[in-house]
């Protein structure tokens, strides 16, 4: 019997790999997990994944999706530390239209450490043995032929594998067969280059690269706001006199602040150690986040990463594609980390995964095709929202915004502006943010009425802080 399960190998061990293999073991595959590197036993950092060191969240959105393949998954983050932040709630933001009120809760937030994230997933994951993995495996290419005509791009047959070195200082090649073949290595996936080698056409792709760089460090927040303070952000305005300078005070577990300055490239350096509280207080918007970390203790160096372009390949839109072989994470649509989608959009599609072959059936014909099919759908949303900002920071493509980017962004920002002061608004725009909703939702006529109206309620003039919460921070 044991011969008749259908084979899936999964390229790459990180989170969107992780969650895919569990989706493909709850489809009934006998599941492979390849990984480049060695993963860590603990909640510690692993190689290649520079992004875990600056602000991350699990929007509602994609944690429903994890607890759907990983029930108690949630409660298990929440164990470990990981607060649940209700949106609008406790979360204190400067839009570039002005500051958001603290609406009642829509959509929530777990503003979880990623290296603790990353852990919580794999422990479970991987706990009870169904699962394989092969750390230290290098992935040489795919294994197949060409196809025909009529949407057939051939078949995917299995993988070239190098494994670690032997005893004797030699790594193995082997190949690996399987029934189905995903791709989720990530922004340096080889997959327009596999495609290439099989016969097939390049994929339409599109990069909006907003040259912002990430600039982070750690701090221990002040002892009365170590538990429930809310979240700060002060969006960038990339069409306002200081495009790209932003910053994100993000409450982690075991009291501390993850503090995320969001800077243009080519300006100013980066702020050091010794500068990060000064850039926080004088080069964004507004000083609050500065003020806040005046009384807060530094707990690590600053890092920073510059890897922040989005970029999308529309395989969906290819006119062939290879049976038994699926491009799922940011292999498929890398995000700018600043709105926090990549994760979510990551659960998403690996919940899509499952659903699509549940519904069609393990092996029958066209699988593959329908499944990226629906990654495309999936990540639809996220990567409208992402380029409908970033599109219009200088320089971020080649030819500028399009006629639809001016509409779609117009019409957005109109109604953000009237979320500052309309909460049925500002709930529905934080559904589409979370990913618990479509951007569908934002084209209703009562939605159109609203923009044309407007705010119902006047701007704030400043950040909505409680009392209570101003004290705790020090600030008076």
């Amino acid at each position: 019997m044991s011969d008749r399960i259908p084979t899936a190998v999964v390229l790459g061990g990180s989170l969107a790999g992780l969650l895919a293999a569990s989706a493909l073991d709850q489809a009934g595959f006998r599941v492979t997990v390849v990984e480049r590197d060695a993963l860590p036993d603990t909640p510690a950092p692993r190689k290649g994944l520079p992004q875990a060191r600056h602000v991350h969240q699990l929007w509602s959105g994609g944690a429903r999706a994890m607890e759907r393949l990983l029930p108690g998954a949630t409660e298990r983050l929440r164990a470990a530390g990981v607060n649940r932040v209700p949106v609008t709630t406790d979360v204190v933001a400067l839009s570039p239209h002005g500051w958001y009120r603290r609406w009642a809760e829509s959509a929530f937030m777990l503003p979880a450490g990623r290296d603790l994230l990353d852990w919580v997933v794999r422990q479970q994951v991987l706990a009870d043995g169904r699962i394989g993995l092969l750390e230290r495996t290098e992935v040489l290419g795919l294994v197949g032929a060409a196809g025909g005509t009529g949407g057939a791009g051939g078949a995917v047959t299995g993988v070239r594998l190098r494994g670690p070195a032997s005893s004797g200082g030699e790594s193995s090649e082997r190949t690996v067969t399987a029934s189905l073949v995903v791709d989720c290595t990530g922004r340096g996936s080889r997959a327009p280059h596999w495609l290439r080698e099989l016969g097939l056409p390049e994929p339409e792709r599109r990069e909006v690269d907003s040259r912002l760089m990430y600039v982070s460090r750690l701090f221990r927040a002040p002892e009365g706001a170590r538990d429930g303070f809310p979240v700060v952000n002060i969006e960038l305005d990339p069409r306002g006199g200081r495009p790209g300078s932003g910053g994100v005070l993000m409450p982690m577990q075991d009291g501390t602040w993850m503090v995320t300055l969001i800077i243009r490239q080519g300006g100013e350096p980066a702020p050091d150690a010794g500068d990060f509280v000064r850039y926080a207080r004088e080069g964004l918007r507004h000083p609050v986040i500065g003020e806040l970390l005046a009384g807060a203790e530094p707990l690590t160096e600053v890092a920073v990463t510059r890897t922040t372009a989005n970029r999308r390949f529309f395989f969906e839109r290819m006119p062939v594609w290879p049976e038994n072989f699926v491009v799922l994470g940011d292999a498929v649509c890398a995000l700018n980390p600043v709105y926090g989608h990549g994760m979510s959009v990551a659960a998403q599609s690996a919940l899509a995964l499952r659903d699509v072959i549940a519904e069609r059936g393990a092996g029958s014909p066209g699988l593959s095709r329908h499944l990226q099919r629906a990654v495309g759908r999936t990540v639809r949303a996220a990567w409208d929202l992402a380029i409908g900002s970033d599109v219009f920071h200088p320089g971020a493509t080649a030819t500028g915004p399009t006629v639809r980017d001016r509409v779609l962004s117009a019409y957005v920002g109109r109604l953000l502006y009237t979320a500052t002061g309309n909460g049925r608004i500002a709930r529905r725009v934080t559904d589409v943010t979370s990913l618990e909703r479509g951007a569908h939702t934002l084209l209703t006529p009562t939605m159109l009425l609203a923009a044309a109206v407007g705010p119902l309620k006047p701007p704030l003039t400043g950040p909505p802080l409680t009392p209570e919460e101003r004290k705790a921070a020090g600030l008076f």
